[in-house]
């Protein structure tokens, strides 16, 4: 890629600019190659980047830039003249390097001159390098986008070329100084996009990695890599790579070019990659790696150099007008660097053949001639080179003076953009990138004036926006021009001072830039200062200055810090000392008891200094037993529990300072009897009397102390018999052999040493097993237990009782049984799971810690009994304006006393006052309370009665209203009724059809819309269902009934379907209709009685007319024509044919008239022919849908069946309305059974359903309703214990429902 050529700045800050090149004189194509010889090595910087100055001959202007050096003197450039020989001559330009004196120390702003010089023949390049000044940091690239200069030569005698692209036919000239090169993957930006200015969020450190520059050989292959982390990021950044200033490189993609992104979840690193691959040498120059998340933003610079392969060849014209890669995936493209690249530096082959001098001269019709015979493969390429070459300068009808090929001004200054027109009353126009300017009244950015021929255009306040490509229009003549707006570097007005603090203070770098809302970057010791939120660094802004400020310093903080500008960088070195150390509380000696806590202290100021302790030289670490403490100035080392290893000598360094703080602990032990490691309680020891004893008790002090034991006032030496002392270094005992009742009492033990003396006593108690309780007493008897206490025993056996065993047995037996395994701490107990009616006793026994005790007297003996457990099921049966009626069941547990009956009771709700309705029990489960006042609220209850008591009432939760309620009628269908019923005649016809309804329904009988004749049909009606009766079926039974049932003004009807089937009659005319070989043809017609029923097939039998038995050929036939093969030869056959339906075969069957006598081989049969059947018909529906009944929350089906040919497409409706893509409802369609399931539906899901079938040959379409049944009847409702007024409002809504539906 060649390098930019247009606001490329370099690094001492200037532009450089170049004069366009003119497309319109017809040239040779220059050959340049630049050698440079090497300078002085005293003399040669890396940092000194050439400036060049381009003069090319007329007719163009020559743009000439000298900027003289800064004040300092600085080393001394190579000056590099490139001088091009005149044509025919190819040899190439050869470059002088010339070292010139060090120029004067005054600065001075660079100069522009445009000259416009006589036409020379071929242009002469000349190429001065000036010393620029100190250069700029390297991070000052990434916000001002400058191209980085070119590695120095690594050899004095290294020749360096300098590659010139020729520019594209289709481009105008002016674009070509202006844009960057095109990448060879793609189409370019487009003009207008390149010259948008580019907002730059603010600087934040985003990158942790950044891509570094790098240089590789043409064809080679290099990656650059940038990383960002994402630990603090909620999504992925966004990262745009460019070459220059503009080119975004997203768009150049492909072969050549590859962006790639990867993230590392472990490391939370977004790793970003472009890869260059068979780089071209136009690829080489600056480019740009940009980052921006949210508010921040981050870039880097970076260079690629491309070098040459080092190798010769002779170029040839004929050979630079051939495609490239021919064959290839390149194919097709021109190379047209075969002209400019690779070429020694001075070449004495010429071409045999100036192939342009005969082109010039040959006619076109000659062309293709001539590249064939020259071996020019590309010849429109070559063409229309040559017709750019024959181009000739026209002059200009409407201008008398153009604009100049290029304007540069000062951002902020005023620029006149100035033409001379030859004719002034041409109207003219002005463009700026190709879009008209047009004046307003209220503008000043764009002034337009006129004086005499001249036009000019004032344009105000130029900003980065007004860099641009400007054009007049005069008539249809243009001319253009291009402005460039140079932007002054920031440069530092007020530097950095030095501070000089010290630890905790609060630190403030300022500086002034020249200008306000520049972007500039603080740097510690010439690293980037983070800014973070979590950063201890934090930038501040406001107009000119700028301040970073560090509210604690500390010592880390000292360094160089520097702020970075565009135009310059300020320093000032930071240092934090530590304050001087001051003690405020030193350390004291200390004596601590062994175990105690050991607390040291100190203060010192400054505060926040840490520090560390030693003991006897030695670091003290931090654990579970030592804790080091610091806040602020204080100091504090704190051991819980002292040991003798804790004396010694301590002493605490503050860090960093040269003083120490010491303190002498002493650890003092006086002696100590641990009774705690006895686990005695209350430090008494008991032992069974008879038992031997030997109590051993730890003792500590240093020195070991002296023991005497003691019991009153007898002391107890080591030398007695049975009770004796001893003592040893780290305990003492006390030894009793037999133990007696008299050894009870307290043991005193006395221990004495230097330290001190210290003493503890314990006491001994000798115990036995306790006297047997007193005799139980059964207090109170239930069903299976029984509730009993007693009295404990008056002798506890010097130990505490610990609890009792109970035991039972039957009166009758001598076998006691232990009713707890663990021991009961109380004096009472409910023996369980006895048995009702079975007399029992019980005994106690008594525990201690020594034993079990001897049993109590037997209680005397008990029968359990118990009441029964309270009714079940307590409901409301039926209610009327004076009555209740309940029902329930009976207990659940009734036991051994049985059940004498029931007791209901009732009350005025709102009152206590329960009356007994039924003075005497009620053995059965239903009673009806008579008498109550009408519309009253009552609240019912029941008790089971027996030999032991009343049961616990079974109470109705809510209250009822004595007030008779109408009820709608509901019909039940049975699900088997709900499709047509069938029975075959002499059968018998029960159906029951339930219904709902109060009061009683009044239930109405229809046939065909007539009244049923009860001669024919029995029908009997109850409360709650109507039975159809008929004896023995006849098939005038068949038909629809309708079935009709009202409770006042509300109905409700159903219709019941009824199929009473019989055996169908024989086929029609059977007859034979072909005989052939060894088959006969058959043909009939169905049955005329088919018996109510659709005829399922034919059976047809065969028998030879010599024996007329008769042999079945083939049963369940569905076609009214069959073809009987494998007949005998010889033989004649008669045949007969039976009709079948869903009863059975038919009682008769039809035989042919005539037989049928199978002939032998030979006969000629002349096969008749048939005309193909078209089973092609339309949707008809064989099983229609019919009325369903649905249950609430239980899943639903609708079937019906259909014929159809083709396959028709099945519609499922709902009210009209196509279901599509419910879950609710599932399609199936089988053998033409077509079945939608309804998924657990709701009273919502009622309504009418419809199935319609469609083929190209017609529809039809079926209907059925759907009744969602999902509530309760009212007195299912009371049953429940629902409140009347949820009751009320539950019928409401579904009588809302109901309704719309009929």
């Amino acid at each position: 890629m060649p390098e930019p050529t247009k606001k490329d700045e370099m690094s001492n800050g200037e532009k450089e600019s170049v004069a366009p090149d003119s497309s319109e004189v017809p040239m040779p194509t220059p050959e340049i190659s630049l050698e440079v010889s090497p300078p002085p090595p005293a003399t040669v910087t890396e940092e000194a980047e050439p400036v060049v100055t381009e003069v090319t001959q007329p007719p163009e202007p020559v743009v000439s830039v000298v900027t003289p050096p800064p004040p300092p003197p600085p080393p001394q450039e190579p000056v590099v003249t490139v001088v091009s020989p005149p044509p025919p001559s190819p040899q190439e330009p050869v470059v002088t390097v010339v070292t010139p004196p060090p120029p004067p120390p005054p600065a001075q702003e660079p100069v522009v001159t445009v000259v416009t010089p006589p036409p020379p023949p071929e242009p002469v390049v000349t190429v001065q390098v000036t010393p620029p000044p100190p250069p700029a940091d390297k991070d000052d690239d990434a916000t001002t986008n400058t191209p980085s200069p070119p590695p120095p030569p690594e050899d004095a005698n290294t020749v360096k070329k300098l590659s010139i692209e020729l520019p594209n036919d289709s481009v105008h000239v002016s674009a070509m100084g202006r844009k960057d090169s095109v990448w060879s993957l793609g189409e370019g930006q487009a003009p207008e996009d390149l010259d948008k200015p580019v907002d730059t969020p603010p600087l934040s450190s985003l990158l942790i990695e950044r891509p570094q520059g790098g240089s590789i050989t043409v064809g080679g292959d290099i990656s650059f890599v940038a990383k960002v982390e994402a630990q603090d990021l909620l999504r992925k950044p966004t990262i745009k790579w460019f070459k220059g200033k503009w080119m975004d490189l997203a768009s150049k993609t492909g072969k050549h070019l590859q962006l790639k992104e990867t993230f590392d979840r472990r490391t939370k690193i977004h790793t970003f990659e472009m890869h260059i691959i068979k780089a071209k040498d136009n690829y080489a120059g600056n480019y740009r790696c940009e980052v921006t998340y949210k508010d921040k933003f981050d870039s880097c610079s970076f260079d690629l150099e491309v070098k040459e392969l080092e190798q010769s060849q002779s170029v040839d014209i004929r050979s630079a007008f051939k495609r490239s890669s021919e064959g290839h995936e390149d194919a097709g493209d021109l190379d047209f660097s075969g002209l400019l690249k690779h070429r020694e530096p001075k070449q004495d082959e010429t071409p045999e053949v100036d192939v342009w001098e005969i082109l010039k001269s040959a006619r076109p019709d000659q062309y293709e001639k001539i590249a064939f015979e020259y071996g020019i493969t590309d010849l429109r390429g070559l063409l229309k080179r040559l017709k750019k070459t024959k181009k000739e300068e026209k002059k200009s009808e409407a201008f008398a003076k153009k604009l100049d090929p290029a304007y540069q001004v000062d951002k902020g200054g005023k620029i006149r953009l100035v033409v001379d027109l030859a004719d002034p009353t041409v109207e003219l126009k002005w463009y700026k990138n190709g879009q008209e300017i047009r004046p307003t009244p209220n503008q000043r950015k764009f002034i337009f004036e006129q004086k005499g021929t001249q036009r000019i255009m004032v344009i105000n306040n130029c900003g980065l926006n007004d860099d641009a490509a400007y054009s007049v229009a005069a008539g249809e003549e243009k001319c253009t021009t291009e402005l460039f707006v140079k932007e002054l570097p920031v440069k530092i007005t007020k530097e950095i001072e030095a501070v000089k603090t010290t630890v905790n203070e609060r630190i403030e770098l300022a500086c002034e830039v020249s200008e306000e809302g520049a972007q500039v970057k603080w740097c510690k010791n010439g690293v980037e200062v983070p800014t973070g939120p979590r950063s201890r660094y934090r930038v501040k802004s406001e107009g000119l200055k700028h301040w970073l400020i560090i509210d604690d310093a500390s010592k880390e903080d000292t360094g160089t810090f520097s702020l970075m500008a565009s135009g310059g960088t300020s320093e000032a070195k930071v240092q934090v000392e530590l304050k001087p150390l001051k003690i405020i509380q030193d350390l004291q000696d200390m004596t601590v008891l062994l175990g105690q806590p050991l607390k040291m202290h100190c203060e010192i100021f400054p505060g926040n200094v840490p520090g560390r302790w030693y003991r006897n030289g030695q670091l003290i670490q931090s654990n579970d037993r030592i804790n080091i403490l610091q806040r602020a100035k204080n100091h504090r080392l704190e051991i819980v529990n002292s040991t003798i290893h804790d004396a010694g000598d301590y002493t605490f360094v503050p860090e960093g300072y040269s003083q120490s703080l010491c303190a002498k602990v002493h650890i003092v032990d006086p002696p100590r009897v641990h009774l705690e490691s006895l686990n005695f309680p209350d430090n008494t020891v008991t032992i069974v009397a008879g038992n031997k004893l030997r109590v051993e008790i730890p003792i500590s002090g240093e020195p070991a102390p002296r023991v005497v034991w003691m019991k009153g006032e007898r002391v107890i030496l080591d030398s007695g018999h049975r009770v004796r002392a001893e003592t040893f270094s780290d305990h003492t005992s006390l030894t009793i052999d037999i133990a007696e009742k008299e050894d009870t009492g307290n043991y005193k033990i006395v221990l004495q040493n230097e330290a001190g003396e210290a003493g503890a006593s314990i006491k001994v108690k000798v115990v036995d097993i306790p006297d047997p309780p007193e005799v139980p007493l059964v207090t109170e008897v239930g069903g299976d237990w029984c509730s009993m206490t007693w009295e404990p025993p008056i002798y506890d056996g010097g130990s505490p009782i610990l609890g009792y065993f109970i035991e039972r047995k039957k009166k009758q037996s001598s076998r006691w049984m232990r009713l707890n395994f663990d021991l009961n701490k109380e004096t009472t107990f409910e023996p369980k799971k006895m048995i009702e009616g079975v007399p029992y006793e019980v005994r106690v026994f008594a525990v201690n810690a020594i034993g079990v005790s001897k049993p109590s007297e037997p209680s005397k003996a008990f029968v359990p009994l118990a009441v029964t457990s309270e009714p079940t099921m307590l409901v409301v049966d039926d209610v009327t304006d004076t009555t209740v009626t309940m029902k329930w069941r009976p207990p659940d547990t009734i036991g051994a006393a049985g059940l004498d009956g029931y007791l209901v009771e009732y009350c005025i709700e709102g009152t206590d006052d329960w009356r007994v309705t039924n003075k005497e029990l009620t053995e059965k489960t239903k009673y009806t309370i008579t008498g109550l006042p009408p519309e009253a609220k009552i609240l019912v209850r029941v008790r089971a009665i027996n030999a032991a008591g009343a049961s616990t009432p079974r109470t109705l939760q809510h209250s009822i209203l004595v007030k008779e309620v109408i009820e709608p009628p509901k019909i039940r269908i049975p699900r088997h009724l709900r499709q047509t019923y069938t029975r075959k005649v002499g059968e018998a016809v029960n159906l029951v059809i339930p219904f709902m309804g109060k009061p009683r329904p009044k239930v109405s009988w229809l046939k065909e819309g007539q009244t049923v004749d009860p001669t024919q049909v029995t029908i009997r009606n109850t409360d709650c269902d109507s039975i159809i009766f008929i004896r023995k079926a006849e098939r005038k039974h068949s038909g629809k009934y309708d079935m009709k049932v009202e409770v006042e003004n509300h109905v409700d009807t159903a219709i019941v379907d009824i199929q009473i089937v019989d055996l169908p009659g024989p086929p029609q005319c059977v007859k034979i209709d072909e005989v052939w070989g060894g088959n006969v043809a058959l043909d009939w017609t169905p049955p005329k009685d088919n018996g109510n029923a659709a005829i399922t097939g034919y059976t047809i039998q065969k028998a030879d007319k010599k024996t007329m038995e008769w042999y079945t050929c083939i049963e369940h036939y569905h076609r009214t024509c069959i073809t009987i093969t494998e007949l005998v030869v010889g033989n004649e056959y008669y045949f007969r044919i039976y009709s079948e339906n869903m009863v059975g075969l038919s009682e008769g069957a039809t035989q042919t008239k005539d037989s049928a006598l199978i002939v032998k081989e030979g006969m000629q049969l002349k096969n008749p022919e048939y005309i193909d059947h078209d089973f092609k018909e339309p949707p008809k529906f064989t099983q229609p849908l019919i009325n369903t009944f649905a249950i609430a929350g239980y899943n639903a089906t609708l079937n019906c069946s259909v014929r159809a040919n083709p396959r028709p497409k099945v519609i499922w409706m709902k009210n009209k309305i196509a279901i599509i893509d419910d879950p609710r409802y599932r399609m199936f369609s089988n053998q033409g059974v077509c079945t939608l399931e309804i998924r657990k539906p709701s009273p919502y899901d009622g309504g009418m359903y419809s199935c319609k079938a469609i083929n190209y040959l017609g529809d039809a379409l079926v209907e059925c309703k759907l009744e969602v049944k999902g509530g309760f009847t009212f007195s299912e409702l009371m049953q429940r214990g629902v409140p009347l007024h949820l009751i009320d409002k539950y019928m409401s809504e579904t009588k809302a429902v109901e309704q719309p539906e009929k």
